[in-house]
Parts: C-alpha cells; sequence; structure tokens
C-alpha cells in the first residue's frame, strides 16, 4: 500500500508538470497510476491534499535536516554548514516537487497554505538563531544584520530549482561544497578566515580544482 502511495505521488508529479494542477483530473492519475479510485481516496482525501502531500514532503525534509544539525553539533559554523548542505541536497533529492511547488503553490487550499508556511518560518528561524548564535559567540561577524544575512542565504539556496540539473557538470555534493564556501567566506570574522581556509581546501572538490 505504501507503494501505491509513492506510484500515485510520483506520477501526480509527472502530469502536474506537463500539464498544471487544474489540467490534471483524480481520473486520470488513477488511470496513470494503474489504480482505483477506491486506492486513490484510500491514501488521499483529495487532490488538494495530494498537492499539500508534494509541497510537504521537502519542506518536512529539510526541517528536520536543520533540527538534526542543531542537536548534533554545538558550533554555530558546524551547524550552518549542515543546514546549508542539507537545503542544497533538497533540490536533488525532491526536484519534481519543488517543480511543482513553484509552479502550483496558488492553488494549494487555505489549510494547507497555513501548515506549509509554518513550516517554512521554522525553517527560516533556525537560519536566523544559528547566524545570531553565531555572532553571540564571535564565530560570525557582528556587523552584518542577521535577519538580512540569513534572507540572502535563502535566497541564494532556493535559486538553485532554476539551474540545477542532475546530468550537469557538477555533482548536488560538489554544489553544496561551494554554496557552504561563498557563505562561510561572507560569515566569518577575518581572524578564523586562514583557518576555514585550510580546512575547506582538504575537500576533494575544492582540492582537484586547485
Amino acid at each position: 500500500m505504501a507503494n501505491l502511495r509513492e506510484t500515485i505521488i510520483q506520477t501526480s508529479l509527472n502530469l502536474f508538470e506537463q500539464n498544471g494542477f487544474h489540467g490534471v483530473t483524480v481520473n486520470q492519475i488513477v488511470k496513470s497510476s494503474n489504480t482505483s479510485k477506491g486506492g486513490f481516496y484510500h491514501h488521499f482525501k483529495s487532490k488538494d491534499e495530494l498537492l499539500f502531500v508534494i509541497h510537504d514532503t521537502f519542506i518536512t525534509y529539510v526541517l528536520k535536516e536543520a533540527k538534526t544539525a542543531n542537536h548534533t553539533h554545538t558550533s554555530p559554523v558546524d551547524k550552518i554548514q549542515s543546514i546549508i548542505r542539507a537545503f542544497v541536497k533538497v533540490f536533488d533529492l525532491y526536484k519534481p516537487h519543488i517543480s511543482v511547488f513553484y509552479q502550483e503553490n496558488l492553488y494549494l487550499k487555505p489549510k494547507y497554505e497555513e501548515q506549509i508556511k509554518y513550516k517554512r518560518d521554522q525553517f527560516k528561524q533556525m537560519v536566523l538563531r544559528v547566524i545570531e548564535e553565531g555572532q553571540q559567540l564571535g564565530d560570525f561577524r557582528k556587523e552584518l544584520p542577521a535577519i538580512i544575512t540569513s534572507m540572502a542565504i535563502l535566497g541564494m539556496v532556493n535559486w538553485i530549482y532554476k539551474w540545477y540539473k542532475d546530468d550537469g557538470q557538477y555533482t548536488i555534493d560538489e554544489i553544496a561544497d561551494v554554496y557552504v564556501d561563498l557563505i562561510l567566506h561572507s560569515l566569518l570574522p577575518s581572524e578564523k578566515e586562514d583557518e576555514y581556509q585550510q580546512t575547506m581546501l582538504k575537500a576533494p572538490f575544492f582540492y582537484a580544482a586547485k
């Protein structure tokens, strides 16, 4: 039954990408999934709930990874690296979900939109708190407004959905290395730059490039 649920989701992703949310009926989803209406409604109350699940899947993933980073690491530098890597990776793991999100998110029912917004706000607040913690401990530059810095990080990473291709020149892990490097070079005070530079240059991607 779990496999059927995933089959319905994957089928819907393809159909929504091709035809848009309102251009696809439950009957089309059922037919393309080789299931019945009973099978569909066993897993989803409606097409609207299905769209919500598609949106919720990747947001839940990145929020869970951010919480894990907060609990696993004590250093804000390690926390922000883990969060950025998880955030970048979501564009590879859930690329179809994210494409449908940006294409069809206007059609989310208010009750579902509120749930998605709540999780997105949670993630934004976690990034903000890590930046503030790093500034308080002297790990990050204090002259940077934390709110602008956190929003800049979110905006930079979010833009990946516009250009990332899983068969492109760089792997998602290599892309994550570049984003971590760019962001930490912006955040770290000058006295911590040399220590960080030596660590980062040992990463396989940067070592090969050098």
